[in-house]
């Protein structure tokens, strides 16, 4: 029970890869607060909204008093050039660099001597398809934020980011090309990305600050090239 007693905080925790980070946490110990648009044991709302991150907050301040570990995992995508105009565009990055930023700055009085924030970035930080601007800028946003906030924040609270690539929710089961283009030969499960979660808020990650991990299987680590494995370029 290697968080008990502690306090998570974690945006986006009522399903998906969010749902398994607060599932690890508990098994763990760990009391769980969440914000979610969706229904959840403790709070919905919508973190692309400055209002509700401020009740959110106070609410995990005044029924614990404290954070140990932020864990901002919400994402929003609204597609890219092809339909996504300035609203959408803009409230996607207020879901994932602004409300990560504003639950920092109002958590930092609260934060405890070995608190953690991991932020969930994606591969989309280095890589991109095609009318995918809103979530790549939210997700690149992020990445950057985290070693941003980890300078700003050295000595009080450790700041690491996790980038996922492909991770299927949905218990499905993968295999040809889906598989194989992956190093590890499989898809990803959201287990993947809890465990390091879990592990970057230990104290065995004690001396891991600023950094970002991307947990993809390989997948991007090989090159593909026209004419390689069968593969053309249409």
């Amino acid at each position: 029970m290697e968080f008990a007693n502690k306090i998570v905080v974690i945006t986006g925790g009522a399903k998906g890869i969010g749902a398994a980070i607060a599932e690890a946490f508990q098994k763990e110990g760990a009391t769980i607060c969440i914000i979610d648009k969706n229904e959840n044991p403790y709070f919905v709302g919508d973190i692309g909204k400055q209002e509700d991150l401020e009740v959110f907050a106070q609410k995990v301040i005044s029924d614990y008093g404290k954070v140990d570990v932020l864990v901002n995992n919400a994402m929003e995508t609204r597609g890219g050039l092809d339909v996504c105009g300035y609203a959408d565009f803009t409230y996607a990055l207020q879901v994932g660099v602004v409300a990560p930023y504003y639950l920092t700055k109002l958590f930092l009085p609260y934060f405890t001597k070995d608190a953690s924030i991991l932020n969930i970035s994606s591969s989309r930080d280095r890589m991109s398809q095609a009318n995918t601007e809103s979530y790549t800028a939210a997700k690149g946003g992020i990445a950057a934020l985290t070693h941003g906030l980890a300078v700003s924040l050295s000595g009080k609270v450790r700041v690491n980011s996790i980038s996922p690539g492909w991770i299927d929710t949905t218990n499905t089961t993968f295999t040809g090309a889906d598989a194989t283009q992956h190093l590890a030969g499989r898809v990803g499960k959201p287990s993947d990305i809890a465990n390091m979660v879990l592990y970057l808020s230990s104290e065995k990650a004690s001396f891991i600050d600023g950094e970002n991990i991307c947990i993809d299987g390989g997948m991007t680590k090989q090159m593909i090239y026209h004419d390689d494995f069968g593969w053309k370029l249409s």
